[in-house]
């Protein structure tokens, strides 16, 4: 399968690390113009410069907060074309619910849920108009298995999940596919730098650091190990193809099998 993004443009928001960035290097690498977004311009100029280099397609970059509706007022302003929208923006922290203030919910909800409600409503028409657009939440299966530890943070990526089907269906008779995708625990610099000092200790590998860790938080993993930013990218790279012009509606789970269910 050759995917080709020739000509399309791409903005993947929280993308100058993580699992963001690895979906942006995806799209550049299959020949979109992908546009990069962080809070902070050093890191923003850093990702952009390190996939100019890929030789396929191109990137641009804009620094901007998209967790405010600001922010997103910007983005649009500034790049008001879009073909692949991918709502990877997004923050989790760990905090017991009764510690957890109504600022706390807001927050989540502004930067997890309305980024990507703002955005969609700004770029959808467009996509709609031109009878070709493919949008993509990055939830969690955090949405469905919801994290005892951070339950405002499963509420958020529950969210993801009811708007993308809900914006699929509002899309119907379209070639504009909305979904989801829920990673489960991947390998990305935050979970690498929580790991390190365990790593540090044991002389470990990260992997086999991170493959610890996912057995004891997340023992239902069939892989029985956390996946790498690439495997979840591929499938958002994919989904954001041609190729996938029936899958819409769908919450795609890149979870290594942690959800038990058929």
């Amino acid at each position: 399968m050759q995917i080709d993004l020739t000509g399309r443009t791409a903005i993947v928001t929280g993308s100058t690390g993580g699992i963001g960035l690895a979906i942006a290097r995806g799209l550049v690498a299959s020949g979109a113009h992908v546009i990069i977004n962080g809070r902070r311009p050093a890191a923003v100029a850093e990702a952009v410069k390190a996939l100019s280099t890929l030789g396929r397609g191109s990137v641009a970059g804009f620094t901007g907060d998209l967790g405010t509706a600001e922010g997103c007022a910007a983005l649009v302003a500034n790049h008001p074309h879009c073909d692949i929208l991918i709502n990877n923006l997004g923050i989790f922290e760990q905090k017991d619910f009764f510690e957890t203030p109504d600022a706390d919910w807001t927050r989540f909800f502004e930067v997890n849920v309305m980024s990507g409600v703002r955005l969609s409503r700004a770029y959808l028409p467009g996509m709609q108009a031109r009878d070709w657009g493919r949008v993509v939440f990055i939830s969690s299966e955090s949405a469905f298995n919801i994290p005892v530890e951070m339950i405002h943070y499963g509420f958020s990526k529950t969210a993801q999940v009811t708007i993308a089907r809900g914006l699929a269906e509002r899309m119907a008779g379209t070639n504009v596919t909305v979904n989801s995708v829920l990673p489960g625990p991947t390998l990305s610099e935050g979970l690498a730098e929580m790991l390190r000092p365990e790593q540090e200790k044991t002389g470990k590998t990260m992997e086999e650091v991170a493959a610890e860790f996912v057995m004891q938080h997340r023992p239902s993993s069939i892989i029985r190990r956390a996946a790498s930013v690439d495997e979840v990218a591929n499938m958002v790279v994919y989904l954001s193809s041609p190729q996938a012009s029936a899958t819409t509606g769908a919450a795609v789970r890149v979870d290594g099998g942690v959800l038990s269910t058929i």
